[in-house]
């Protein structure tokens, strides 16, 4: 038992020993990591943001798009006649109050009782 046991770890140390050897260090190009290709586009982006020259804004731009300003015409005030005389009938004019012609003819003024309740009837079962 103790060969056969034995065999079978040299036969794993020999087969580990060829499968290291066979592992050449072979120089990779590496892909850019994440953080440096958000850095490669951000700095496209700003060289570009600073070579960016607006056009010039002219007088003469907004012709077309806005509408010019017109200042409104002045409001005509309301033109009566006889301002004084509709003043006095104003004044003169009686006072309506509610309840006083009753009280004026001699009558007691009737207080309407507005908040009437209906009787609710009487359901048999």
């Amino acid at each position: 038992m103790f060969s056969r046991a034995s065999s079978a770890r040299k036969a794993v140390a020999a087969v580990s020993r060829l499968a290291t050897r066979n592992v050449v260090p072979v120089r990779t190009f590496m892909a850019p990591t994440v953080s440096r290709r958000a850095d490669f586009v951000q700095e496209l982006y700003l060289k570009e943001l600073k070579a960016y020259k607006p056009t010039p804004i002219k007088e003469s731009d907004s012709v077309g798009q806005v509408a010019t300003f017109n200042v409104p015409k002045t409001p005509k005030s309301p033109e009566e006649a006889d301002l004084a005389s509709s003043l006095k009938e104003y004044e003169s004019m009686a006072v309506e109050v509610e309840g006083q012609e009753a009280a004026a003819a001699g009558q007691p003024a009737v207080i309407e009782d507005w908040l009437v309740e209906e009787e609710e009837e009487e359901v048999h079962h």
